[in-house]
């Protein structure tokens, strides 16, 4: 073939090749923004940990506040009046009932009770020497020597001789009684205060005051009740669930000040017999004993009282519940994977875990971590952990019942 003749089949060609490499550029530039447009990869569902409440039989206590007082504080104040002349005890100490605290003079005393003897040995004589006169008159009145009116003189004067020396008899003992009273003794044991007088301080019957000494053990933690817990225990007594504290020892856990749980136990004693117009309280207080003298009256303390019959509820713990304004709620999983919540109503503190009353079941697989990332209806990858308690259970009838095998509780 000639050179003019084969020229077009060459351009022909070259065309062909030019053509293939620029479609195959386009096809790669239209495949790569398809893969730009594309959706990322899907990220894993997030793991969260979950686990079955606890299942128990609970109690609730109800709080307060309160002081201890003591069972009896007497002021010591000396029943005869005189100059002191002992002091025998060191302020601040424990004291035995009957303990020799003051000696106030007892001199003129002891004068004042011979006196009375002596008025007393008077009298005898008179009423012996008046016994005589009337025992001849009697005599001699059957034979007419004696008129009746000298007989019935005689026998009037006997019966004020006796009268006398009955009288002299009574001075005697209230003159002993004097003299005993000059020594001071502590009326209880307990905890003496000090001094209030000094060595050769005059003081006066009934109205100086000596010291004071207040019973210490047992002591009383006193407290007022709002009229709302009142009701509601009178509400429990009338329906068997909770006796009354007016004639049941309740038990009562009390906590000091310094103190980081509720390490002092007493019985209910007292509760007033009405409440308070003015503050809508009324009075009751507990008996705690007090062996070492450790709690003295006026010490601020919180305490809890029984406040319910037993219950049944369900345990978990606190980071698991949610607030939501007014609405306490928890997470929960189901067999789809994702979490629902469940609106509870919560109760108090049980082996360091939140009573939930009402609003969960036993086998809710409850949420116990992440709870920021999820939302109603959020796939989840679960953990399956067991809830155990956290604190030694002190609650006066926290009994364990059957629980589902994932959570199964520590025996008690």
């Amino acid at each position: 073939m000639d050179e003019q003749r084969l020229r077009p089949m060459v351009d022909a060609l070259k065309w062909n090749r030019k053509g293939l490499k620029s479609a195959s550029g386009a096809a790669l530039v239209v495949l790569l923004a398809a893969c730009s447009n594309a959706p990322p990869p899907t990220p894993p569902a997030p793991l969260v940990s979950a686990g079955y409440p606890l299942e128990r039989n609970v109690v609730d206590w109800d709080d307060y506040v309160g002081r201890f007082e003591a069972i009896q504080d007497v002021e010591v104040r000396p029943r005869v009046s005189g100059q002191v002349v002992r002091i025998a005890f060191r302020d601040g100490l424990r004291v035995r009932k009957g303990q020799f605290l003051f000696e106030i003079d007892p001199r003129p005393y002891a004068a004042a009770l011979a006196h009375a003897r002596a008025d007393a040995a008077r009298a005898a004589a008179t009423l012996a020497n008046a016994r005589a006169e009337f025992a001849r008159a009697a005599a001699l009145v059957r034979s007419g020597f004696v008129s009746r009116e000298q007989y019935d003189q005689k026998k009037a004067a006997e019966g004020a001789a006796l009268a006398e020396l009955d009288a002299a008899r009574a001075a005697v003992r209230q003159r002993s009684l004097d003299l005993e009273f000059t020594v001071v003794r502590s009326p209880i044991a307990g905890q003496v205060s000090d001094k209030r007088v000094s060595l050769g301080d005059n003081v006066m019957a009934g109205q100086t005051l000596l010291t004071r000494v207040v019973m210490t053990d047992p002591i009383w933690f006193s407290f007022d009740g709002a009229e709302s817990f009142y009701l509601k225990y009178s509400r429990l007594a009338e329906s068997g669930q909770r006796r009354s504290s007016r004639y049941a020892p309740n038990p009562v856990q009390i906590q000091l000040a310094d103190e980081p749980d509720y390490r002092w136990r007493g019985r209910m004693v007292f509760v007033d017999n009405a409440i308070d117009s003015g503050s809508g309280t009324i009075r009751a207080h507990a008996i705690v004993a007090n062996p070492n003298g450790f709690l003295v009256p006026g010490l601020f303390g919180r305490a809890r009282l029984l406040g319910s019959g037993a219950y049944h509820a369900l345990l978990i713990p606190d980071e698991a519940i949610v607030t939501d304004q007014t609405r306490r709620l928890v997470y929960v999983t189901g067999r789809d994977g994702k979490v629902a919540t469940r609106n509870v109503e919560t109760g108090p503190l049980v082996e360091g875990l939140r009573v939930v009353k009402s609003g969960l079941q036993p086998r809710d697989r409850v949420v116990l971590d992440g709870l920021a990332r999820l939302q109603p209806g959020t796939k989840v990858r679960v953990k399956l952990v067991q809830v155990r308690p956290r604190a030694r259970d002190d609650a006066p009838d926290s009994l364990q019942i059957q629980a589902p095998q994932a959570a199964a509780a520590m025996e008690q």
